[in-house]
């Protein structure tokens, strides 16, 4: 070995230092100890200048694994030496990791592809984690991408190194909370969880054994890792793994292994030991994804090995431990017998079988515990079935609740136990249920009256039966009567059961019997402290001083102090799950540690209190009842208005979405109203074409033509009126001129014959013009009267007019009771083909209504062309009277000149005017002075 050491540290060519490493490797199995002392320094140096050499590097490992690993002289050493063993590979670790880039240097080593390499490198890093694991683990950690580096060999495409590096990752795993969660942020679950699916789930070889192994390191007591594993949906992944077939025959021992260790791990998941939150969150996952109801099925199955079995009984406990709906489901899963029988009652049975194996029976136990576990309708399930009214009478089908009376009664002890402590379960923090469970009856036999459930107990406790027997039946009666003072007054009023419990308390028995002297003393106390004093001989202060006279009060403390001191006690206390090496040692429940506790400082407070301290604590409690009374009625108040609240959130969501479903209906009601509107705007406006068509010369028609025509005849009348009054005034002249012609020839004498001649000559002539005067004033007067008939039928016509607008403000009432039904029509549509209905027939009215105002038009357009025929005759008169009025002032220029020629003075026409004209202007002028 010295001469290989010194070649391997002198030689020049690499040959030579590769074969002698390689014999050193085929003398460090053999030699392990002078090889590690001797060259450990040169094969680390050979890593560290020859790594172009893959040999002599694999080499060089293989012999530092030899010397480092302790399984191959495990297998050989003789059984009386392994301590020697490990401690020389120990020490070998020790002065291997001395020197931290050592550690380093085979980080390295380990990232090189080439199998000679890196599988070498792989063992002894595993090696090295196993003889000084938190030593390296502290140098991996801080080494840079250390941890990342060898997560890369799960990727490897080689089963030995990827296998292998499982197996590293354990080591490296182990115990160190911060390398497992930079394990698992590294994509540890993917890659395990793909590695068990190839291998085959539980039908796999060891690969998946180390895959779960690794992965239970992971999870276990690292929450961070438990939540990442949860949100990050591989729960959902598990469930494939417990899909078992019908025949179960013949498991492998690698698949009962297997199946082991992934019911393991799904019980790391939701341990009771997790935090709360967490372990809820677990629970409802695996009941979403089917895995509890897989567990359920494995539950029911045949064939399934014991221990598969116990430990799915096992798991179901804690999937539904505490989770309401779990426990819902799992009171519902019935197993495939004929007739269907529920899984709990299938389950007790098992419990209160002294033949089935002992582990099995506390499964079952710890599985009952579980499903009433903060599950109060459970445990109303479970008493329920043991009361009068629930009872079958027909006894075909056996009740959770009768398996338990019978286990409580029967000759085998640990029946006894299991029954009383799972009935215990049922009365759990239930004050309710323990009342109730005073009326259960039971028949002893046949011809005697029955007895309550109570007194059974204390009659077989009485009967000195296994200390078992006792410690279960007492726990159930300190459980049973603790907080409920009906239950204490119905114990106390058998007079045989106080002096039982001071005799048992008083006497000095052996250590066997001291756990029994300490419960029955917890159960005096249960009966002093919770007592009510409604039963005068039992009254807290005669209790007490029962204690004194017959035990002593510093006795009664001593012995209740028994039970807390006790091994078994402390062992219970742990853990929920009853975990008992024997059934021998099988005396206390979980859950009954914690009433102990609580209750010890409380008795013994109780016992040394006067009887004015417990006046004083009677009010206090009077007073915190009331307040407790208050509180729970303002609960149920809060709870009813919760309640409220929730039905009137649901009665929002419903009016929600019936106003959604309304508004949609509405919605498209309005856009059919709209396509009724515009239908009915159609309507009106053909029947408005159709009106326009036939009225053009109506005095009906809405399009103006009719105000047209009557200002047009208002314009002629006008005309006409100024015409006649321009005739007037021309007549008022003539008449004047006449009168001045009648008093210029009255003035004249008679002096010449000529002129009388002449004269009656005028005369004759001014006849004749009167006459024609007076026939043109009888003209001008029928022009009148014809003028004042035109403005009758003028003002006939504005009647007309405003009558048109009469029906047309009809028309717009029509319009505005349309409108009212369109909105009747908008509330209520199932009314609208009705109001369809009544718009054609106010149509078919107004149809009928056109007709009548046609006929109307027609008989004023007579009237009209009548009138016309009027004018026009009256425009003819006018002219002739023109041609008259012409011929007249020819006549009277005539009559002027002849009289200018006799020498008569005559003025003339625009003298005359303007004469007029300015007396007119005189007139204005004093008018506008008044």
């Amino acid at each position: 070995i010295q001469k290989l050491c010194d070649r391997v540290a002198s030689s020049t060519l690499l040959d030579d230092r590769r074969d002698a490493v390689r014999a050193l490797k085929s003398l460090s199995k053999k030699y392990r100890l002078e090889v590690g002392i001797q060259a450990m320094e040169h094969l680390i140096h050979v890593l560290q200048t020859d790594r172009s050499d893959s040999e002599i590097i694999g080499y060089a490992l293989d012999t530092l694994y030899n010397v480092i690993s302790n399984d191959l002289e495990e297998e050989e050493q003789e059984e009386n030496l392994p301590k020697q063993v490990d401690d020389l590979g120990s020490q070998f670790t020790e002065i291997f990791i001395k020197q931290q880039e050592n550690v380093t240097l085979l980080l390295t080593l380990v990232e090189e592809f080439d199998f000679h390499v890196r599988w070498p490198g792989v063992k002894l890093l595993t090696s090295l984690l196993k003889q000084q694991g938190p030593q390296v683990q502290q140098i991996i950690l801080v080494s840079p991408m250390g941890v990342s580096r060898l997560m890369d060999l799960l990727a490897d495409s080689r089963e030995v190194i990827r296998n292998d590096g499982v197996l590293l990752l354990q080591q490296l795993t182990k115990s160190n909370a911060a390398i497992q969660k930079i394990v698992a942020f590294e994509n540890a679950f993917e890659r395990l969880l793909d590695i068990i699916t190839e291998e085959g789930n539980s039908d796999g070889g060891i690969v998946v054994e180390d895959c779960l192994l690794l992965l239970q390191n992971l999870l276990k007591n690292n929450n961070s890792n438990q939540n990442f594993f949860k949100e990050g949906s591989y729960i959902q992944r598990m469930k494939p793994w417990f899909e078992v077939g019908d025949d179960n025959c013949g498991w492998s021992a690698q698949k009962v292994t297997n199946l082991h260790l992934m019911l393991q791990l799904v019980r790391v998941l939701v341990s009771p030991t997790n935090p709360p939150g967490a372990t809820s969150s677990c629970q409802k996952a695996m009941f979403h994804c089917g895995l509890l109801q897989q567990l359920c099925t494995i539950l029911m199955a045949t064939g399934v090995p014991a221990d598969i079995l116990t430990e799915t009984i096992n798991t179901v406990s804690e999937v539904i431990r505490g989770c309401q709906m779990n426990q819902d489901y799992f009171a519902s899963v019935n197993a495939p017998s004929n007739p269907p029988r529920p899984a709990i009652v299938v389950l007790l049975m098992s419990m209160v079988n002294e033949r089935q194996p002992f582990v099995l029976r506390c499964a079952v136990l710890y599985c009952f515990q579980c499903f009433l576990y903060k599950n109060q309708k459970g445990q109303g399930e479970i008493v329920s079935t043991l009361l009068p009214s629930t009872i079958d009478a027909t006894g075909n089908s056996v009740s959770a609740g009768q398996l338990l009376c019978g286990g409580l009664f029967s000759t085998d002890s640990l029946s006894n136990w299991c029954a009383a402590v799972a009935l215990a379960h049922a009365l759990q923090e239930n004050a309710t249920l323990k009342e109730q469970l005073l009326r259960v009856q039971l028949a002893t036999s046949i011809g005697n009256p029955p007895v309550s459930l109570l007194q059974q107990c204390t009659n077989i406790l009485s009967q000195g039966s296994k200390v078992q027997t006792r410690v279960g039946l007492l726990m159930l009666l300190c459980t049973w009567l603790s907080n409920c003072s009906i239950a204490v007054t119905h114990f106390l009023h058998n007079p045989a059961n106080i002096p039982f419990l001071t005799g048992q308390i008083a006497e000095n028995l052996g250590e066997e019997e001291q756990l029994v002297q300490g419960l029955c003393a917890l159960l005096l106390g249960i009966s002093i402290y919770y007592n009510d004093n409604s039963l005068e001989n039992y009254r807290k202060e005669k209790l007490k001083q029962l204690i004194e006279k017959r035990i002593g009060r510093e006795n009664f403390i001593e012995k209740l102090g028994f039970i807390s001191k006790h091994e078994l006690y402390s062992r219970a206390a742990q853990k929920p799950q009853p975990s008992f090496s024997s059934p021998d040692h099988m005396m206390f429940d979980h859950e009954f540690t914690k009433l102990v506790k609580e209750l010890e400082g409380v008795i013994s407070k109780a016992i040394y209190k006067s009887s004015e301290e417990d006046k004083k604590e009677e009010e206090v409690k009077k007073t915190l009842e009331q307040h407790d009374n208050i509180v729970t009625h303002y609960k149920k108040v809060i709870r009813e208005q919760d309640q409220e609240l929730e039905e009137l959130k649901q009665r929002i969501n419903t009016l929600t979405s019936q106003n959604e479903q309304l508004q949609a209906t509405v919605t498209q009601q309005v856009s059919q109203i709209q396509q009724h509107k515009d239908q009915y705007n159609l309507l009106k406006v053909q029947l408005g074409k159709d009106t326009q068509h036939h009225n053009s010369h109506d005095t009906f028609q809405m399009n103006g033509i009719q105000t047209e025509e009557v200002s047009k005849l208002k314009e002629e009348l006008e005309e006409w009126k100024n015409k006649h009054e321009l005739l007037q005034g021309q007549l008022r002249e003539k008449d004047s001129v006449i009168e001045k012609l009648k008093s210029s020839q009255l003035e004249m004498g008679t002096t010449e014959q000529s002129s009388q001649t002449s004269k009656s000559g005028g005369l004759e002539h001014n006849n004749e013009l009167q006459k024609e005067l007076e026939m043109l004033r009888s003209q001008i007067q029928l022009q009148s009267a014809e003028i004042s008939k035109l403005q009758v039928e003028n003002q006939k016509l504005q009647v007309m007019n405003t009558t048109a607008d009469c029906v047309l403000g009809d028309s717009g009432a029509t319009a505005a009771n349309s409108s009212e039904l369109q909105g009747r029509l908008e509330q209520e549509i199932k009314e609208l083909k009705s109001e369809v209905k009544a718009l054609s027939e106010e149509k078919e009215s107004l149809k009928q209504h056109l007709d009548s105002s046609s006929s109307t038009v027609a008989i004023l357009q007579d009237e009209k062309s009548k009138l016309q025929q009027e004018v026009a005759e009256s425009k003819k008169e006018q002219d002739d009277l023109l041609v008259l009025l012409a011929d007249q002032d020819q006549k009277l220029s005539a009559l002027k000149i002849k009289l200018k020629d006799l020498g008569v003075p005559v003025e003339d026409e625009d003298d005359i005017e303007s004469g007029d004209q300015a007396d007119e202007d005189e007139d204005g002028d004093e008018e506008e002075q008044d």
